[in-house]
């Protein structure tokens, strides 16, 4: 069942009831909504007066909801993840932390090769030139040796937002637009992992003592180009203020199609299905990451 997203920007009280969030405001106390839990799969607290339970932030935790906790300045800074949303995690874990070096060289080849692929996909499907893109993702090497992702993002960017367009954090517009949706998108690929029974924390390119998610860092790189698509089109029509209406677009990333062997499911869904194919692979059972193709 796909589940729902609930943004937060203004002040709400947020508490558990019959395994169902109570939505409220404290200058309305009588007047309510409720939602499921089961229906529940992401959660954005943005306001700084919002107050939720403890019992409720449980509740998430046990349904492996991702509740993401925003600063001051109204962007994601945390995120509250379930140690425990599968049950085989244990050997999933083992088999994770046991991964040879050859085999996670490999799987980062696969990674590089969807990413650019669908790079290249999203370029011809905006009526640019994505066939630059091609030389790239045919010729990746086991760990991406020679750095084909690199010299490929270089081309993608230019071609995407014009020449001297640079991917940087702190860059100029639309880099703000990206941040955002590319932290709701790792967000929703931890959470997926989670579910698959895999630890976030151990990648298999990415590598920080300050990144508690890098193999979400990894495996969300074949599906940035699906943000890209949201922000390009928010850009040219002249929406580059991070405000209410451009983050919802943004939250509605996590809906967006996916096609997987002519196969459409929603983003969300499409994450549990790669995610699921990566702990095959690391057990032994299969050799190939299921990625979408963007069209």
């Amino acid at each position: 069942m796909l589940k729902r997203a609930l943004f937060f920007s203004t002040p709400f009280c947020l508490s558990l009831k019959d395994n169902q969030m109570v939505i409220n405001t404290k200058q309305m106390p009588d007047i309510k909504q409720t939602v499921p839990i089961e229906d529940i799969g992401f959660v954005v607290l943005e306001h700084q007066q919002t107050s939720i339970t403890l019992p409720l932030l449980n509740a998430l935790s046990d349904n492996n909801v991702a509740v993401i906790f925003c600063g001051e300045n109204r962007m994601p800074n945390a995120m509250l993840m379930n140690l425990d949303s599968n049950t085989t995690q244990g050997e999933s874990f083992r088999a994770q932390i046991d991964a040879s070096e050859p085999l996670k060289k490999g799987l980062w080849k696969q990674v590089v090769e969807a990413k650019i692929r669908n790079q290249a996909a999203l370029l011809n499907k905006l009526g640019k030139n994505g066939e630059k893109l091609k030389p790239y993702y045919t010729n990746v090497k086991s760990g991406d040796a020679d750095n084909r992702e690199g010299i490929a993002a270089k081309i993608y960017w230019n071609e995407l937002f014009g020449d001297g367009f640079v991917r940087h954090r702190e860059g100029v517009e639309p880099n703000n637009l990206l941040n955002y949706g590319y932290t709701l998108l790792r967000a929703a690929v931890a959470r997926a992992l989670m579910g698959s029974g895999l630890l976030p924390a151990l990648g298999i390119f990415h590598r920080n003592r300050y990144n508690a998610f890098p193999l979400a860092d990894d495996i969300m790189e074949p599906y940035r180009p699906y943000v890209d698509e949201i922000v390009y089109h928010m850009y040219i029509n002249g929406m580059t203020e991070l405000n209410k209406e451009t983050k919802s677009q943004l939250l509605h990333i996590l809906f967006t199609d996916t096609v997987f062997n002519k196969i459409t499911r929603p983003l969300e869904v499409g994450l549990t299905m790669t995610t699921a194919s990566l702990a095959k692979c690391y057990v032994g059972t299969s050799k190939k990451i299921v990625y979408p193709l963007l069209e």
